[in-house]
């Protein structure tokens, strides 16, 4: 016959695997395309959605794209240089290439990460000794939840001039930035309201809401969500292991289940802990 202890500790486990789930599957509800995680898994081999999505941002009909993938690390060729991780990357049928991300930070979109993120776009478009001329375009488009430049405009182009003569400096490295809070009537303002939305049945554009749809309404897609989570969490601790950031969240959070009794979610609220990092701490509760 089991043990009374054996037994409440048994249910205790049952009963913070429950709380974690609920943690897990309200995350996954709350998400929208602005969410990374969500974003590169949509767009990831899906050609239809990122058609699209360069078509309204390019306001070109003759874009055909040859692959796009999702979360893409690119490893920085200078041994103690900083990798970048990509939300997708995408290549057209003209050799052509992008880096889009999604962004919901100001200090996330500054212009020196940008400056980055298209050199090291850059340096992997040559083979040795090809010529500088057959580098081929490169673009890097942050879909960002603010408005970078305060104009209210649906899209902002940067560009190089030449300051004397006012024109175009044309080396075919192209900046975008997509103002995501825009709200007018045109294919960016849906694009917009599209990547803020927590429903696929509120999405205007069907690659994307067919997308969404699968992720978070079906079992194999939530699934999947769910195991990003878990890895995310694994990530996350082993990077922060020396600054114990996390794991400090993570004892509080035990802590208080255990000396006052409460339930994983009035520890998460109570703690002001909310978003992403809710589910991520749910889960490294379960080691």
């Amino acid at each position: 016959m089991a043990k009374k202890k054996d037994i409440e500790e048994n249910f205790s486990k049952t009963e913070l695997s429950a709380q974690i789930n609920l943690e897990l599957d309200k995350a996954i509800d709350d998400l929208t395309l602005f969410d990374d995680d969500l974003m590169s898994k949509v767009f990831d081999g899906n050609v239809e959605a990122a058609e699209l999505l360069l078509k309204i941002i390019l306001q070109r009909d003759d874009i055909k794209v040859e692959k796009v993938k999702g979360q893409v690390t690119m490893k920085n060729p200078y041994v103690r240089g900083r990798d970048i991780t990509i939300d997708i990357h995408v290549k057209d049928g003209s050799g052509n290439e992008f880096d889009v991300e999604v962004q919901r930070s100001e200090e996330g979109s500054s212009n020196q990460r940008i400056r980055f993120h298209s050199s090291m776009l850059d340096v992997r478009m040559l083979k040795k000794k090809q010529k500088f001329q057959a580098i081929k375009d490169g673009y890097v488009i942050f879909i960002c939840q603010h408005d970078k430049f305060g104009k209210n405009l649906p899209i902002y182009h940067v560009n190089k001039i030449v300051e004397e003569t006012g024109e175009v400096f044309d080396d075919g490295s192209h900046i975008i930035f997509v103002n995501g809070v825009y709200e007018g009537d045109d294919d960016f303002g849906k694009l917009a309201h599209d990547f803020n939305c927590k429903k696929a049945d509120n999405i205007y554009f069907k690659p994307l809401a067919d997308g969404v749809r699968h992720f978070k309404e079906t079992e194999k897609g939530r699934d999947a969500m769910c195991e990003s989570f878990t890895k995310l969490a694994d990530k996350v601790a082993e990077e922060r292991a020396d600054l114990r950031e996390e794991q400090i969240k993570v004892n509080a959070v035990r802590l208080m289940m255990k000396n006052l009794k409460c339930s994983l979610e009035d520890a998460l609220n109570t703690l002001e802990i909310s978003g992403k990092e809710r589910a991520i701490i749910a889960k490294q509760l379960q080691k």
